[in-house]
């Protein structure tokens, strides 16, 4: 069990994809995203969302993600979020969004 306190540090925000590209230097199928994140600013990741999308339907759609964690190299990309989404049950990963548009750095809670 966490604590309320250790909840309070995952700081989820919503953005909206800016970019998406194929990556084709990671080990397993994925995209490289920009996510807009308002005053946060624009932050990369990279998202294992091959199965359900392709990079041209993801601009524009809104994302959650966690944009606390510390940077990560992938192959040669810097991920600096982590788009959360949940697994089907082919073990695909479905984007979890807000069901309305809310601003860009809208925190989850």
């Amino acid at each position: 069990m966490i604590t309320w306190d250790d909840f309070e540090k995952i700081d989820m925000r919503i953005g909206t994809i800016i970019e998406a590209e194929v990556f084709p230097k990671a080990k397993r199928p994925a995209y490289k995203l920009k996510v807009d994140f308002g005053e946060l600013g624009i932050k990369k990741s990279s998202a294992q969302i091959t199965a359900h999308y392709q990079p041209e339907e993801l601009i524009g759609k809104q994302v959650m993600a966690v944009v606390n964690f510390p940077p990560r190299q992938i192959a040669n990309f810097i991920s600096e979020c982590l788009v959360m989404g949940v697994y089907d049950s082919n073990g695909d990963v479905v984007l979890l969004h807000p069901g309305k548009e809310v601003g860009n750095g809208s925190k989850v809670g």
